[in-house]
């Protein structure tokens, strides 16, 4: 890996980057989070099989991440707008948790990590949304890049 900022130019200034010359190529990202709940609030939404007042709190969760996946480019000033080829979220069940993964594949001249990442952040931050009401003491974390391929440099944690 390169120790130079790619996003900044000689001057130090934001600089989206020029990959005209790149090949295109399948690209792929896995990210993860974690949304960590009270024991008293995960067992009633256990109870209520994750439905709320809103609606189905997962159901609504992959929505928004796919949603959001679609938008990186217009929420990450730098990102380019990608075809994307694929999106996945899954929400599972953990202990007082819910752990998120999302995975995105494209065929374009630049990977799809940025996107990955902001599946995951949105998802988490719906479920927030969703079950605050029942307490706000509900902590989002772990939110990482699991695994791309594609680049020139590939990555698996």
């Amino acid at each position: 890996m390169s120790n130079k900022l790619t996003h900044i130019d000689e001057t130090g200034n934001a600089s989206m980057v020029d990959v005209s010359e790149k090949q295109k190529s399948t690209r792929s990202a896995v990210a993860s989070g974690k949304v960590q709940f009270p024991t008293d609030v995960f067992k009633t939404l256990t109870k209520q099989d994750f439905l709320g007042h809103k609606g189905s709190i997962i159901q609504t969760a992959v929505i928004a991440g796919i949603q959001a996946v679609k938008k990186t480019a217009e929420l990450i000033p730098l990102c380019h707008q990608l075809n994307l080829s694929k999106v996945q979220i899954d929400i599972k069940p953990g202990e007082n948790s819910l752990h998120i993964v999302c995975k995105v594949r494209c065929t374009e001249r630049t990977g799809v990590e940025m996107e990955a990442l902001t599946g995951v952040s949105i998802a988490a931050l719906t479920i927030y949304d969703m079950c605050k009401v029942l307490s706000h003491d509900i902590k989002i974390s772990e939110i990482q890049l699991e695994q791309k391929s594609g680049g020139k440099n590939d990555f698996n944690r």
